[in-house]
């Protein structure tokens, strides 16, 4: 073993503390990275495979409008155009109080026609008896481990919630399709036949879609032979089409995700560079007699990167444990998340793609030699006796500082600009977002050497002369105070930042709510997903409910998904009280203009999101497919809403009829009388409904407070984001502080040897750190809420086409500063306890 392997080996196992927590940055920052992506990429093979798995063989799909498609036409298809490869599909969702908080899939299939598409339904490799499903009432049957976690076998019935009534459902078998991808896909699915799947979910002789297996040969003719017989609503899309499209909704989501794990990263970078800054610091009189002994400079960083590569190595495969396990808790949000605001989605397991592994231990690896260059570089450049002096590198420290900050106002610049540019891009977005941070990052060393110069005076008065030496400590030590401070201020700023854009959001979601909720009461039926309504409330339900005597009126909704090429468009179909027409907010149009419009006009009114990204306005027209055939209805006005990212289109109760002859009712909005207490009535309501049936029957309060619930459930992801990054920024401070103190062995037992106590000791270096602290936290918050603007006016805006009101509370800068007092003075306990308790002798041994 060489020289300069030896003496690197012998520095680091004389500081094991310093490389525990070099090694603790680099595994908590790949942890975050791998946590999220394996919480996203689990949500999304959750998806995959169940709607791959329930879809089956399949190589096309058939998909009807508003109301299905008339199961009529599987017969033509099957007979007429002779495509014998056809099933017809009825799809749903249920719950059952057996599986609390999952909703089951409800699948209704043909077994005669299955061979060709599911054959664990028609007696494949499972071996299932299909003869129960038909002839035995609304039998159905479910894999062995969705049964299993229920706690029902064969010769049970499985209690459901269907739109709200109760049933009974008999188990007449159980699905054991073995290990794979087909086992976790079955996972709280229900299969039953098809004609008790329509009397189930109220589909009569209605199916959910079509599927067909087309001959790649003839594919061309068969699809336009398909499309002349298809009704003008109807299309046919590729298997995997519609399934992409829906994924493609949680794009902007995963997004945020990812780019906001990544910070934990860069904070990481921050930590390597305030340990290798530190060991080099710390080995340049070693370095330097190396270097006069013959060492090359080569050697010399070969040596630190080395170095950094086996803490980079060890910290990653370290991190990819822990991501893996904090994956296992955030995939629970993720999911829950996606169910709220995009579509049902069950994971049951947690995905683990070695490519996933793989990235986060190159991110790692990469962040570490990175991070770790700049100070190799230096203990290369530097000639021996540069290497052995420290003021020369307090020197060089100094010079640099101001160096960062030129760079960082550079490319502070180049974010800013690169925000301005319009662009729709949200890698453009983030990229640049990151160039802000980098830059703000830069000019905080500069900003720190501003604020103790303004600080000193105080700390002076304060703790008289131990005060100056503090103040003077954190600039006379720029090599190791810079780093900590700059690693410390990106964290709390990150913090504060994402703290006003969750207030912020969440104050104009308040207000939205406060406009939007006009009704004193509001009933629907239990839906998979909490952010909106399903179903249809029967006729004789509206008449029972709206006859109360308390009730002067109602709101109407009907709200139902088309698919449209490259997704789908949610349509609401409104019949409002007048009371009802102070829910919207216009930002484009107004009341006056676009309700006369909207009810007789056959105008729609378009959701900011939707107009957003489809670029829409007043006077512009929407093409909405109907039976009757595509048609283009006017734009009358844009409105605020925050219920949904991907958008919405209302338009008249009469419009809706139309277009679509529906007259389905899927929620209600009761306008009370003067004086009545809405929940006496709303008691009175529910006393009404059948006892078979379940109605979700609330007061506006209540629904106010179920949105603001649903809403501090979606960002939980965030908040623990937020509180990893601070850990992560926490350790490198640790580890700065560390170094610094330790570092400063000599020059304490100097001041031990001219009398100060260790009590003075401790105070000293308590004082420092606590300045530290401050000074990060007053740094923290101008640049915490530059993020918050850039997040909320421009990230936000490209992500999910939402206009928000940025809300900053004095809250908000009070926690920014005593964050980041207090973390500085926890990580500067450990180090004023060691210098305290040093003896002057062992401290000035050697000298």
């Amino acid at each position: 073993m060489s020289l300069v392997r030896r003496a690197g080996r012998r520095h680091l196992t004389r500081h094991p503390a310093q490389l525990v927590l070099s090694v603790l940055g680099v595994a908590l920052g790949v942890a975050v990275v791998v946590s999220i992506d394996l919480a996203i990429q689990s949500s999304r093979e959750g998806f995959r495979v169940s709607a791959e798995t329930v879809a089956g063989r399949a190589t096309h799909h058939v998909l009807g409008g508003v109301g299905g498609l008339p199961d009529s036409l599987f017969a033509r298809i099957r007979v007429d155009l002779g495509m014998r490869a056809s099933a017809p599909v009825v799809e749903g969702y249920a719950s059952s109080p057996l599986r609390p908080g999952a909703a089951l899939r409800v699948v209704g299939v043909d077994p005669f026609s299955e061979g060709p598409f599911r054959p664990f339904v028609a007696g494949g490799p499972s071996g299932l008896d299909v003869s129960a499903l038909l002839t035995v009432p609304r039998a159905v049957v479910l894999s062995a481990r969705t049964a299993g976690a229920a706690g029902v076998g064969p010769g049970n019935a499985l209690p459901v919630s269907v739109a709200g009534r109760s049933e009974s459902l008999p188990v007449a078998g159980l699905l054991e399709p073995g290990e794979g991808p087909t086992r976790s896909g079955l996972d709280d699915v229900l299969i039953l036949d098809i004609a008790w799947a329509q009397d189930l979910l109220a589909m009569p002789g209605r199916l959910s879609r079509i599927d067909l297996r087309l001959p790649e040969d003839s594919e061309p003719e068969a699809l336009e032979a398909l499309r002349a017989l298809l009704p003008a609503d109807a299309r046919v899309e590729a298997a995997g089409v519609r399934t992409a499209a829906l994924s493609e909704m949680i794009s902007a989501f995963d997004l945020n995700l990812r780019a906001l794990s990544l910070l934990a990263l860069v904070f990481g970078m921050f930590l390597i560079y305030n340990a290798m800054t530190f060991s080099v610091v710390q080995r340049r009189e070693m370095i330097g007699s190396l270097r006069a002994l013959g060492v090359t400079r080569r050697e010399v960083l070969a040596a630190v990167l080395r170095e950094a590569a086996w803490i980079g190595g060890v910290g990653a495969a370290a991190g990819l444990v822990v991501g893996t396990a904090l994956g296992r808790g955030l995939v629970r949000m993720v999911t829950r998340t996606i169910n709220d605001l995009y579509f049902v989605v069950s994971v049951q397991e947690l995905t683990v793609p070695p490519a996933v592994l793989a990235k986060g231990a190159l991110l790692g690896l990469g962040a570490t030699l990175l991070a770790s260059l700049p100070p190799a570089l230096e203990a290369a450049s530097s000639p021996p006796r540069v290497a052995r002096t420290r003021s020369l590198v307090e020197g060089r420290a100094t010079r640099a500082v101001s160096r960062a900050a030129a760079l960082g106002a550079l490319l502070l610049g180049a974010g800013c600009a690169g925000l301005a540019v319009p662009s729709r891009s949200l890698v453009a977005s983030f990229g640049a977002l990151f160039l802000v941070i980098l830059g703000m990052a830069l000019l905080a060393p500069a900003g720190a050497v501003l604020l103790v110069g303004v600080l000193r005076p105080a700390a002076a008065r304060w703790m008289g002369i131990l005060g100056t030496m503090a103040a003077r400590g954190v600039v006379t030590a720029l090599s190791r105070t810079a780093p900590a401070i700059a690693a410390l201020v990106v964290a709390v700023s990150v913090t504060v930042g994402l703290g006003v854009m969750i207030q912020s959001f969440r104050g104009t979601l308040t207000r939205w709510l406060d406009g939007t909720l006009q009704a004193d009461v509001y009933v629907s039926l239990p839906s998979p997903m909490a952010s909106r309504s399903a179903g249809t409330l029967g006729p004789d339900v509206v008449g029972s409910l709206t006859a109360h005597p308390a009730v002067r009126g109602r709101n109407t909704y009907r709200g139902v998904e088309v698919p449209v090429e490259g997704g789908i468009l949610r349509i609401v179909a409104l019949d409002l009280h007048p009371l009802g027409e102070a829910a919207f907010d216009f930002l484009e149009g107004g009341a006056a203009e676009a309700f006369p419009a909207f009810r007789d006009g056959g105008a729609v009114l378009v959701s900011e999101p939707l107009a957003y990204r489809r670029a829409l306005g007043v006077g512009d027209s929407l093409v909405v497919p109907t039976p009757a055939g595509a048609r283009a209805l006017p734009v009358a006005g844009v409105f605020y809403d925050y219920g949904s990212d991907r958008g919405v289109v209302m338009m008249s109760r009469r419009t809706y009829e139309e277009l679509f002859d529906d007259d389905g009712i899927t929620s209600l909005g009761l306008f009370l009388e003067d004086g009545a207490d809405p929940e006496r009535v709303v008691e009175e309501l529910r006393a009404l409904v059948p006892p078979h049936r379940t109605l979700v029957v609330r007061t506006n309060a209540t629904l106010r407070s179920a949105s603001l619930e649903v809403f501090d459930q979606t960002f939980q992801v965030t908040a623990v984001l937020r509180l990893l990054a601070f850990a992560v920024a926490f350790v490198g401070v640790l580890s700065a502080l560390m170094a610094l103190q330790l570092e400063r062995a000599r020059e304490l037992g100097v001041l031990r040897a001219n009398g100060l106590t260790p009590r003075q000791v401790w105070r000293l270096v308590t004082a420092q750190t606590g300045l530290m602290g401050l000074i990060s936290g007053a740094l923290a918050v101008p640049m915490g809420l530059v993020l918050a603007s850039v997040m909320i006016f421009v990230v936000n805006k490209r992500s999910f086409g939402w206009t928000l009101r940025m809300e900053v509370g004095p809250d908000v800068v009070v926690q920014a500063v005593a964050l980041a007092l207090v973390g500085a003075l926890l990580a500067g306990l450990y180090p004023s306890w060691r210098m305290a308790g040093t003896s002057p002798a062992e401290a000035l041994r050697g000298e």
